[in-house]
């Protein structure tokens, strides 16, 4: 995977008055600039329906760094990162704010040296994308294979409305040209699992049916919707992160080990994971949502949200995959808003060992030893096992052997959107999902979203309804630290 200056390009950033371009774009291309991983020729352009000029953006964007960059702002860099900013107004359809922001493209070629290369950043709601794309095509913006454009997720809303909007995207794009974003991919931890699972020969000997039970897959959040119940209510846990960040990661933990690492060859060995993947029954599915306690309020008396509503802010799976590694081996997918912590995290739960040996010490049954795999907050994988307290007779006790990003290479990771958009600058497409890989994952989860089951209540601040006790039942959630 290349790591350096991409070539000179035009980034525009749609949707440039929003929260997520203030949050995570902005500083994310600030901090690129930081380390040298801009273009060395480039320009950045907002467009967004705002009363802004180019200094109001730059003013907006020193405060976006200043809140939210990792680095904190350097002012000589800040200086000729802010001279690259500037600023088009209008409504994304239009046609005369697109045609200001087509000349404003032309003079960066002549004036910047941007060469004729763009990058086409989408951070809008998703009803808009349909109608950015088609500005775009009006724009002939895709007939140049210098052309890029960012989609962000939810890619759909549903099996068909993910192809039609491929479809529109297909009108003015060519594949090659299109990265559908998902910035769990970029996190350093989902990077690192190929080096782990292929970089070293002990995982791949037990990586398989026959050394491990079950794998559990947490995505845990202690907020709750944040003022988004608006758009909450049209998507629900499963959309909003089970379909997309879940079992792309999925993909990345079960996958076969590619060619090279070409972005297609590894694309390819995910898809053929995803089509092994039995789709999701209702049966399979646990929703929850959660309800007033001391630690908050219920989802149903967020703002924005009907009071009698249905949709889940939790959802537990089990899933399975077909195939000669994995057959036999459950998944549990678990995603929910309002839980005691913020936290992701796999566990990889191994077979039991036989207790026979130390039945005269009284120790029956052994715990199972477990892989942890941890993409937020604290990055890191630990191994968890047996070992013989000190003193006499035989005692066990679970250790841990840990591995932690921040204390092994004494820096802190990258956010995911500084790679994201390094690596599309670049054409890699290596941590982006491909249009068959979008409708795969919208299969898997088609029948439990149009026949969904009942939803269930959980305290806020817990970890989910009772039925997801059952759903992994005889075996139990691995919580945080605990079991």
């Amino acid at each position: 995977m290349r790591l350096g200056a991409p070539r000179p390009q035009a980034i525009v950033v749609f949707g440039a008055s929003g929260d997520l371009t203030r949050r995570k774009i902005l500083p994310a291309l600030y901090n690129l600039a930081a380390e040298g991983l801009l273009p060395e020729k480039h320009v950045i352009v907002g467009y967004a329906f705002a009363d802004w000029d180019d200094d109001a953006f730059r003013e907006r964007a020193r405060a976006a760094v200043e809140e939210f960059s990792r680095t904190g702002i350097d002012e000589e860099v800040w200086k000729p990162f802010a001279d690259s900013l500037s600023f088009v107004p209008g409504k994304f359809e239009d046609e005369d704010g697109l045609r200001r922001l087509g000349e404003r493209l032309v003079r960066a070629d002549a004036e910047s040296g941007t060469e004729g290369g763009r990058l086409y950043y989408l951070a809008t709601p998703p009803s808009t994308f349909p109608v950015i794309v088609k500005g775009l095509g009006t724009m002939g913006a895709g007939r140049s294979d210098r052309t890029r454009i960012v989609i962000e997720k939810p890619f759909g809303h549903d099996l068909a409305s993910a192809r039609e909007l491929n479809a529109i995207v297909h009108g003015v794009f060519e594949e090659t040209q299109v990265f559908r974003i998902d910035h769990y991919l970029g996190k350093e931890t989902v990077q690192n699992l190929m080096v782990f699972r292929f970089g070293n020969s002990l995982w791949e000997r037990v990586w398989n049916r026959d050394a491990i039970d079950h794998v559990q897959f947490t995505v845990a959040e202690s907020i709750g919707v944040e003022g988004r119940g608006g758009y909450y209510e049209e998507a629900g846990a499963l959309r909003d992160l089970v379909q997309n960040h879940m079992l792309q990661v999925l993909g990345f933990l079960t996958m076969e080990a590619p060619g090279s690492l070409d972005p297609e060859a590894i694309r390819d060995e995910k898809l053929k994971v995803l089509r092994a993947i039995h789709p999701l029954k209702p049966s399979d599915v646990v929703r929850g949502q959660y309800s007033a306690s001391p630690a908050g309020p219920g989802y149903r008396e967020e703002p924005n949200v009907s009071p009698d509503s249905t949709t889940e802010t939790f959802a537990a799976v089990k899933l399975h995959i077909d195939n000669w590694r994995w057959s036999g081996v459950p998944f549990y997918l678990r995603h929910g808003k309002r839980m005691p912590e913020r936290s992701s995290e796999v566990s990889v739960v191994f077979r039991q060992a036989p207790s026979y040996l130390f039945a005269e010490e009284g120790i029956e049954t052994l715990p199972p030893d477990h892989l942890t795999i941890r993409i937020q907050p604290d990055e890191g994988i630990a191994l968890s096992f047996q070992a013989k307290q000190p003193g006499p007779g035989i005692s066990l006790q679970e250790v841990e052997m840990d591995f932690g990003y921040g204390q092994s290479f004494k820096t802190k990771p990258a956010e995911a959107y500084e790679r994201l958009i390094h690596d599309a600058m670049e054409g890699d497409h290596t941590l982006f999902t491909r249009e068959d890989g979008v409708e795969r994952s919208w299969e898997i989860v088609a029948e439990a979203l149009a026949y969904p089951g009942p939803v269930h209540t959980y305290p806020a601040g817990g970890w989910g309804p009772h039925e997801a006790d059952d759903l992994i039942a005889p075996r139990h959630w691995h919580l945080g630290a605990h079991w």
